[in-house]
């Protein structure tokens, strides 16, 4: 599938053009996170089964399929209306708006970064969030965000007939979870210098909040855009709808074990922001 083509929801962040990725969190969880295990085997086993691991025909006809239109979810486009999405694959939009694919893009991916970089935010930012509202809570919590996600997307274009995938919008509504819950927790970070790599350690909120600033630059500048990328205004969504929707879904007597929970409290943080050897 030509990546051009289709809209996708990606965690990433970079610094200067360096591209820095999320090793893991100072933040310890008290419950198995069953529920973050099992939203990453759904979209492990969506990309296998269904995807056929970014092969062609597979990959452009789940997109095509199972990714989210605006345009088409809106009535927006003509029935009838074709647009081709990969070599041998055209989009054809039915009588009808695909209401399913609001909850079927959230586990399409478009291409191995895709879903790794994905998965690999949810395992470091979702198990203390599961762990700070409980599994059945933490799984309405995360649909929620992924379904505010796609109205950010779809709102900010709506005449849009480019196909949505991707899991980070509901992972960038953990990511406002996490960041209203424990913003003075170190991330680990690993930082790419050209041939140099490094591991730095910086509190959540400078990580999560630069990444946010990151979506809103993009989001507007991709104001008017026809084409694919990334879906800023997803991420936009789900970030700020988890952040709102953690004040309801989290249990306090779950978030108190947590020694670095919240900017005002008398605790102490994991370690000054420092570099790790």
């Amino acid at each position: 599938m030509d990546i051009a083509t289709a809209r996708t929801y990606a965690c990433g962040v970079s610094f200067g053009g360096r591209p820095i990725f999320p090793l893991r969190d100072d933040n310890p969880h008290f419950l198995t996170p069953w529920v973050t295990y099992g939203i990453i085997g759904l979209n492990i086993l969506a990309w296998v089964f269904l995807q056929g691991m970014g092969s062609e025909p597979a990959l452009s006809r789940s997109v095509c399929t199972l990714g989210l239109m605006p345009g088409d979810l809106l009535g927006t486009l003509p029935d009838g209306t074709q647009f081709q999405i990969g070599p041998e694959t055209w989009c054809v939009l039915g009588d009808s708006p695909a209401v399913h694919t609001l909850f079927t893009s959230m586990f399409m991916h478009g291409g191995w970064m895709h879903i790794i970089g994905n998965m690999w935010f949810m395992w470091v930012f979702g198990n203390n969030v599961e762990d700070s509202m409980g599994h059945v809570r933490f799984a309405i919590f995360y649909l929620l965000c992924g379904l505010a996600a796609a109205a950010g997307q779809t709102l900010s274009d709506p005449d849009s007939g480019i196909p949505m995938v991707g899991a980070s919008g509901a992972i960038g509504g953990v990511m406002g979870a996490y960041i209203v819950l424990y913003p003075r927790v170190h991330v680990h970070m690993l930082v790419f210098l050209g041939f140099f790599v490094t591991v730095i350690a910086v509190p959540a909120v400078l990580m999560l909040g630069y990444w946010l600033l990151l979506q809103f630059i993009g989001g507007f500048g991709s104001i008017g855009s026809q084409g694919g990328g990334t879906a800023f205004w997803a991420h936009i969504g789900g970030f700020v709808a988890g952040a709102a929707l953690v004040t309801v879904f989290k249990v306090p007597e779950l978030v108190d074990r947590h020694p670095y929970r919240g900017l005002g409290q008398d605790s102490q943080p994991t370690r000054s922001w420092r570099r790790v050897r």
